[in-house]
């Protein structure tokens, strides 16, 4: 989708060159910048003719109610004279919050795929691309218009294919304050977050014959074509070589080689130490030996969305070009239950030389997770954060709306937290007593791979940590957020790239205001001001 950035007032987009327009209206925004007249006057001189200007509308519509509600209400209009756009749709925005902001324009784009399924072109006005408003605007439209079309070829690809941005002129509306450079950059920020996510998606997405660790790999070379960005694809030999038992223990069932895939975005000088984000690549989980029950297995083919996830962020970042390092870490197999399988009570080891007793080989993801994070070591990160569809348990403790947030560090979590605010991609930070991690205990090895069935989310995070030492490290638990089990946006939701793409702009900026010496910068900055003024 082509999405381009212009700043205009509101009354010039009557002869704007566009399918349909669809206004985000905001009473307070557009009355303090006068581009709506008093309601109240244009409703009282019932002698004068109805003003048919845009702005003239929105204010008879609000007049009218037909707007007023605290909830989202959208109007659709049709043959307005001397308005080249039809339809024209208004929504209104309700409160300030993003969510809001989100929801008006859903059903804004809702209402119109239903009155104009043909529309190319849309043109939205915007009243306020202050702070992160713009790029949830540019989300929600691609998510609008995103269908997945690989294996059905009868599915029917949107229309839309481009989107206009119309913001205010700077110095029309005084209450609104931004400035068109930083509006700039929170488009191209946008963009990037949008096509991330349609790569996180598409791989989510496709079925397991489709989504092979051999393809995963395939995916991941096609992103060296960014020149930041170097990619290595590791087979079975390799994998070996590096003592990676834990991880080939669960590849052993399949006929599908295993793949470890090692990404690297390179933005900022080699000195800059790189945040390294490792995702859980399981291209179907079957549950192994401990075979998981029939229905709903087809779901496990999204069992590889933390390594989609990965695969979206570096396709941010190869479009952005933040200056920041970055590592992507992606162990890639199967797990299937045939001769070859590990069984429950086998004991493995560990890159790290820590042995392993498999009590449940349905709780694979650690297995293979746990000996990407040894390998990360390497890289001496400034911080080291694993994505993963790993537990259930995790749905039940927070349902589809927040991912599971795991941190041994403070300033990790609140970063993360807070990037996720953001973006609205939100998570939620659990414990890590290490009481929790009692039940890991194991008579056979160093560890078990699980414990009983209290806490499934805390325990699975316990056992990555043994794995990272004293690395600043957080785990993402993305099972309730990562896809969507039913409704018109059923399938992969590309999740949690935004939140990953914002804390690693966040740090980018960061890095570039902290002073290289002890002598202090009289410009220098800190990342919680910058955040202030986002």
């Amino acid at each position: 989708m082509n999405f381009e950035l212009k700043f205009s007032a509101l009354n010039t987009l009557s002869t704007v060159k566009t399918g349909a327009l669809l206004i985000l209206v905001d009473p307070k925004h557009q009355e303090a910048s006068g581009q709506i007249k008093n309601s109240k006057s244009v409703a009282s001189k019932k002698s004068e003719p109805k003003d048919s200007s845009l702005s003239g509308l929105i204010a008879q519509s609000l007049h009218a109610a037909h707007l007023q509600s605290k909830s989202p209400r959208v109007q659709l209009l049709w043959n307005i004279p001397g308005v080249t756009a039809n339809p024209v749709i208004l929504a209104h925005l309700g409160a300030a919050q993003l969510k809001d902001l989100k929801n008006a324009l859903q059903q804004g784009l809702s209402t119109l795929k239903t009155a104009a399924p043909e529309c190319a072109h849309l043109s939205i006005f915007l009243p306020d691309v202050s702070g992160q408003r713009l790029q949830t605007v540019m989300q929600a439209v691609a998510d609008s218009a995103y269908v997945y079309t690989t294996t059905k070829p009868s599915a029917k690809a949107s229309n839309l294919s481009k989107v206009s941005l119309h913001a205010p002129i700077l110095g029309q509306t005084p209450k609104v304050q931004f400035d068109q450079s930083n509006a700039q950059e929170a488009f191209r920020e946008g963009a990037a977050r949008v096509e991330g996510m349609a790569f996180a998606k598409e791989w989510g997405n496709r079925p397991a014959n489709h989504a092979t660790p051999t393809m995963l790999g395939k995916a991941a070379l096609s992103l060296a074509k960014y020149p930041k960005i170097n990619v290595q694809v590791l087979g079975p030999r390799e994998v070996a070589k590096l003592g990676m038992g834990s991880f080939m223990s669960v590849a052993k069932g399949s006929e599908e080689p295993l793949r470890f895939i090692v990404m690297h975005y390179n933005g900022a000088p080699k000195s800059s130490a790189p945040v390294v984000l490792v995702g859980k690549g399981i291209t179907f989980d079957t549950g192994g030996i401990s075979l998981k029950p029939g229905a709903g297995m087809d779901e496990m083919k999204f069992d590889m969305c933390g390594a989609a996830s990965v695969l979206g962020v570096f396709k941010s970042l190869g479009e952005l070009g933040p200056k920041i390092n970055v590592v992507g870490l992606i162990p890639a197999c199967e797990n299937m239950p045939d001769g070859r399988a590990v069984k429950p009570g086998d004991v493995v080891t560990s890159m790290s030389g820590q042995t392993i007793e498999n009590l449940n080989t349905d709780a694979e993801g650690r297995l293979i997770l746990c000996d990407a994070l040894t390998y990360a070591e390497r890289f001496k990160p400034r911080a080291i954060i694993d994505i993963a569809t790993l537990t259930g348990a995790c749905i039940i403790a927070l349902g589809h709306l927040r991912s599971g947030l795991f941190a041994a560090q403070d300033q990790l979590a609140a970063d993360l937290m807070e990037a996720g605010e953001r973006t609205l991609d939100p998570c939620w930070r659990l414990p890590l007593d290490e009481e929790y991690a009692e039940g890991l205990k194991s008579n056979f090895a160093d560890t078990a791979n699980v414990a009983d069935r209290s806490a499934g989310s805390i325990t699975a995070a316990k056992f990555l940590q043994r794995f990272v030492g004293t690395m600043n490290w957080a785990h993402l638990d993305i099972a309730g957020s990562a896809w969507k089990s039913s409704g018109p946006g059923k399938g992969a939701t590309g999740r949690p790239v935004p939140l990953l793409l914002s804390y690693l702009i966040e740090e980018a900026q960061a890095a570039q205001f902290t002073p290289l010496t002890s002598t202090p910068k009289a410009k220098s900055s800190t990342t919680a001001s910058k955040r202030k003024k986002a």
